[in-house]
């Protein structure tokens, strides 16, 4: 057959199938992938909001409401359990909340992370102009915002700063109290059942019983939730499965009229019926969407599709149906109001149900607790919390980690409360009142992404604010009303944490003040000479300090009480910046703080407020590599000035690795994405020098290539400073207020921030600094 006759198949046609056919196996692994995802979300994100139906019904009908329990006023309340249902985690957080992440991570972090990068919001000190270039700092349009007028007053306005820094942290303190009234409430809201069951257990088994669950759900918390991840979805699976059941199966029985509900007529006619009261009974109501702020806290750990899935096609109908289910059974059974979710189930599946309850309970708390500690993890890296151990429980979620002191912390507060009341209304009221509190901060905060980050219209912010503000504002004045009835108890807990949290802030934020005001004048240093007027010994000496710019207070203190110092002097600033993570190629910047002579220079070590600082025993050859390249850089560049600061990347080695056994295993070359200045530098293991540390790796500089000889020297000098060793010189600092300071400063600086220091990790032990090589200097700083 003739190729050119026009029977022939088109020329392109084997390609265009194979075009086809990859993009329908990619589009397959796409939708593979978020299919497992969703169904992985259902244990870590939706373990506390499927177990609702516990107990919103019975805690929405006490009080005075019990005077109108009738059929109307159930009608009313199973369509505003929809109607919540519909337009809060559907419409705002599935629809509108996930379409915004910093990075792939959500929260109010997230939000709060974004704000500060689009305008000056952020009060953290350490800011430095190179944090901007940053890969991950860039999101969105760079057009100007319409709201620019009220952008210019926020960055002016430290008072006003101060303020949206205090919400978000705020929010933080709410996050930890829902850890400790999810992990009470999911456990005596299924307690119940045992009573309904026909079993006469006392109060003091009951109680027994509680406690023991709670202690054994914070003794697991060390071994990490990726250990039982795998059995997180299928109970909260086959949980939604029997509740989706059993609601089908009580409308069908019971009331099938029950569907009618759904019209919102039923809502103006229990607020006519009930008036006050049914105003009141809306912080029941609230319990029916608790958890939805985790579907966007956890975004992190899974992707905006997979959580929409697993709402829309599993949560969502498995809730409407068993909410629908339960309001058919009381419409024929309103004695049944104050048990009512163990008494609709059928007894030939009571137990199967009681026990898939209990266990979606404890799964719930889980994923809250969880959450817990990755909030105070971010409030530390935002210099707000006292620094505790961080454990990662997992190499690969970086999401999933463990803080012994805060477990703890949560487990004395959640049996404090569980012995306290022993009851589920008044924990409800609590927890009503957490929750709607974080979603009224959510929307605050996402209105002003909706001005300068999206650069949409002021007035389509506010829309945003007052359409769901008004909605949230609602449910918040009913959860204030039920303050007394233990409403108290998030509000005095986050006052606490609240109390820790802008202690810490402020004595730190003071602290940096004093090394500001107290830096060491660089006239000072160059009149010293390049010896600095000492001996210089060998080695390296790592100054840490806070400071991005200028000479800590530390080093002349060193300097003037001992006569000698090291031959190559690094000034090491360790500092977080508002984004999740830093590329590991982007965490270094290398300067030099004098003339070449003086051997002195500056790294500045940047991390994201999600990132995980691992010691893996190479943080000495990482950064003679950073110096080294610094170094030839700035040979290279003959438009250099001193005083600029380079993001330098070590990807340009080639390597010579030895085994133990002394056997070559590994000698490759990788070409820099900046430029190839370090293929002249070898590295040889090397650990007969070092006994107490396990690798380092040593820099030769060839004889043949051509270099200039001052450069030559300094690598030279560099080469046999690292040989010589390391050593770690840190402020042991004693932070006291002024004599002149009112009574309010003196006892928050001399008493409560000093608490705090003395209780906390040193910082020594934070950044993973070898005990051995540590020098600390005693320093008082009278702020």
């Amino acid at each position: 057959m003739d190729p050119d006759s026009d029977s022939a198949p088109p020329k392109h046609l084997f390609a265009y199938t194979c075009l086809t056919l990859s993009l329908l196996q990619l589009s397959w692994v796409n939708l593979s992938r978020n299919l497992i995802l969703a169904y992985q979300s259902l244990g870590v994100v939706y373990g506390d909001f499927s177990t609702s139906p516990l107990y919103v019904y019975s805690s929405t009908f006490i009080g005075k409401l019990q005077n109108h329990q009738n059929e109307d006023a159930i009608l009313g309340a199973l369509s505003l359990i929809f109607w919540t249902l519909t337009l809060i985690p559907l419409c705002k957080y599935v629809f509108i909340l996930l379409y915004v992440d910093d990075n792939g991570e959500g929260g109010t972090f997230a939000l709060y992370s974004l704000l500060c990068r689009h305008a000056k919001f952020s009060l953290l000190p350490n800011q430095h102009a190179a944090d901007e270039e940053i890969s991950a700092y860039k999101y969105g349009p760079s057009t100007q915002s319409n709201a620019s007028f009220l952008k210019r007053f926020l960055e002016k306005n430290k008072t006003a700063r101060m303020g949206l820094l205090i919400v978000v942290l705020f929010a933080a303190s709410m996050v930890i109290g829902d850890g400790v009234l999810t992990a009470a409430m999911s456990v005596l809201s299924s307690m119940p059942g045992l009573l309904n069951s026909g079993q006469k257990l006392s109060k003091g088994v009951l109680l027994f019983l509680d406690c023991a669950i709670l202690v054994s759900l914070f003794a697991l918390q060390h071994i990490g939730t990726h250990r039982v991840s795998f059995m997180f979805a299928p109970i909260v699976l086959l949980w939604l499965i029997l509740i989706f059941c059993v609601g089908l199966y009580n409308i069908i029985h019971w009331n099938p009229h029950i569907l009618k509900a759904i019209s919102p007529f039923y809502i103006i006619k229990f607020f006519k019926e009930t008036g006050k009261d049914g105003c009141i009974s809306l912080g029941g109501i609230l319990l029916s969407i608790t958890g939805t702020e985790y579907m966007y806290a956890d975004l992190g750990h899974f992707t905006a599709i997979s959580i929409r899935i697993a709402f829309v096609f599993a949560i969502y109908p498995s809730l409407v149906v068993q909410y629908m289910g339960q309001a058919a059974f009381l419409s024929r059974h309103l004695d049944a109001i104050p048990n009512c979710f163990f008494r609709s189930v059928p007894d030939s599946v009571y137990w199967p149900i009681y026990v898939v309850s209990t266990l979606a309970a404890v799964v719930g708390s889980q994923s809250i607790i969880t959450a817990t500690f990755s909030v105070i993890k971010q409030c530390h890296a935002l210099g707000c919390f006292p620094r505790v151990k961080i454990v990662h429980t997992s190499k690969h979620i970086y999401g999933q980690i463990y803080i012994p002191e805060i477990n703890w912390i949560l487990l004395v507060l959640a049996l404090l409360i569980t012995i306290g009341f022993h009851d589920t209304t008044s924990i409800g009221n609590a927890y009503g009142l957490t929750t709607v509190t974080l979603m009224f901060i959510t929307t605050f905060l996402m209105s002003l992404v909706i001005a300068f980050v999206w650069h949409k219209s002021i007035w389509l912010a506010g829309m945003f604010f007052l359409f769901f503000g008004f909605i949230e504002g609602v449910y918040l004045s009913a959860a204030l009303m039920k303050v007394q009835q233990g409403g108290w108890v998030p509000l005095v807990l986050s006052f606490i944490f609240m109390m820790v949290m802008y202690i810490w802030h402020y004595g730190t934020g003071k602290k940096y003040d004093f090394d500001m005001h107290n830096k060491v004048s660089l006239k000072w240093l160059l009149g010293l000479g390049p010896s600095l007027g000492i001996a210089r010994v060998p080695g390296v000496g790592l100054i840490y300090s806070e400071l991005v710019t200028g000479v800590p207070a530390i080093f002349s203190h060193f300097v003037t009480n001992l006569p000698a110092f090291h031959k190559v002097l690094v000034f090491v600033c360790v500092k977080s910046v508002p984004v999740p993570f830093v590329p590991s190629h982007e965490r270094f910047i290398i300067g030099r703080v004098c003339p070449r002579p003086y051997r002195m220079y500056r790294c500045i070590l940047r991390y994201g407020y999600k990132d995980i600082q691992r010691d893996n025993g190479d943080f000495e050859n990482q950064l003679i590599q950073r110096i080294a390249e610094f170094i030839k850089l700035e040979a290279e560049d003959p438009h250099y000035h001193d005083g600029r600061m380079v993001v330098t990347s070590s990807t340009s080695i080639r390597s010579i690795i030895i085994t133990e056994e002394d056997d070559i295993i590994d000698s490759s070359t990788i070409q820099s994405s900046e430029s190839s200045i370090l293929h002249s530098l070898e590295s040889v293991y090397d650990e007969e020098n070092l006994p107490f540390r396990q690798r380092q790796l040593r820099f030769q500089v060839p004889a043949k290539q051509k270099m200039d000889p001052a450069v030559r020297e300094e690598l030279m000098d560099l080469i046999e400073a690292q040989e010589a060793g390391f050593a770690y010189i840190m402020g042991h600092s004693c932070v006291k207020a002024r004599r002149s300071s009112s009574v309010l400063k003196k006892f928050v600086i001399d008493v409560a921030y000093a608490f705090l220091r003395t209780n906390c990790r040193g910082p020594a032990v934070e950044l993973n600094i070898p005990h051995i090589s540590l020098v600390e200097v005693g320093m008082i700083y009278y702020v």
